[in-house]
């Protein structure tokens, strides 16, 4: 699980300065993110490809306020896919009481779950899957309100792939809230200080929210933040029709300034039409 805390997507969410944390320097990548606005939705879809990679670290396609979903490269080089749901702003998964935790409505059978604290608590689920770099994987989360919980539902595929897979639908404690504060990243989290002399890079394309009326809106326009780490080794930008994301290594900033906003070109773009 990431370090982007609760307080990390509230900083995405209110865009604010985060000063620099020189204890972080040297010791990982720096933590990059692109936000995108968009109004409160019911589904929110992103296509990841991985361009390069390094063991530890956490390629997030779709992160709204209550979770996120994306692909890992783990310490020792295994490949799963991850998707997590907060219960508590209390860093021990013991502290929420029974009634108020992540509740597990629906759960593929290849998929292992658990509970996660330290950063937030919450319930999280795996999917041992060896993703490919150069290739694009397709992640969705679906929101359904039910009373004071809201059910997300993750659902995966390879591009290339003819079905989506529900991996995992959790329920937890909103308010009965929809999907908003849309976001996607590149962490490294192992952080031994070798880590953050390994490049990560990411392209995020067709990448697309559902309002709660109308039709689908493609996220043509994304904000490039990072963490406190003070590295300057990262960059974001387009390439084509897409979004980058790079950290780590030899990266150089040469695509887009930190805070500033990257546009899409304009195109004539197909709203998702095998969406579950």
């Amino acid at each position: 699980m990431t370090k982007c805390t609760l307080a990390c997507v509230a900083t995405l969410l209110t865009a604010s300065l985060v000063p620099a944390d020189e204890k972080l320097a040297g010791l990982a990548c720096r933590s990059v993110h692109l936000s995108y606005p968009a109004p409160v939705g019911s589904a929110f879809t992103v296509e990841m490809s991985v361009t390069q990679s390094a063991p530890g670290t956490y390629f997030m396609a779709c992160g709204w306020d209550k979770g996120y979903f994306g692909i890992q490269e783990l310490g020792d080089g295994k490949k799963v896919v991850i998707f997590s749901v907060w219960d508590s702003a209390s860093d021990n998964p013991k502290d929420a009481k029974p009634e108020d935790r992540v509740k597990v409505l629906h759960k593929d059978d290849k998929v292992r779950i658990g509970r996660f604290g330290g950063e937030g608590s919450g319930g999280q689920s795996f999917l041992d899957f060896d993703w490919k770099p150069e290739t694009p994987y397709r992640f969705l989360v679906k929101a359904k309100p039910d009373g004071t919980r809201t059910e997300y539902a993750g659902y995966f595929k390879p591009s290339a792939a003819a079905a989506w897979t529900h991996l995992i639908t959790f329920s937890t404690v909103t308010g009965g809230k929809n999907l908003s504060g849309y976001y996607s990243f590149v962490e490294d989290f192992r952080r031994n200080k070798v880590s953050a002399t390994q490049a990560r890079r990411a392209t995020y394309g067709d990448a697309w929210v559902k309002p709660l009326k109308g039709e689908w809106q493609p996220l043509t326009k994304a904000r490039f933040t990072a963490d406190a780490n003070p590295a300057l080794t990262i960059d974001a930008g387009r390439v084509g029709e897409r979004y980058y994301l790079a950290t780590g290594g030899a990266t150089a900033n040469g695509g887009t300034m930190l805070k500033a906003t990257i546009d899409l070109p304009k195109a004539d773009r197909v709203a998702p039409k095998d969406a579950p």
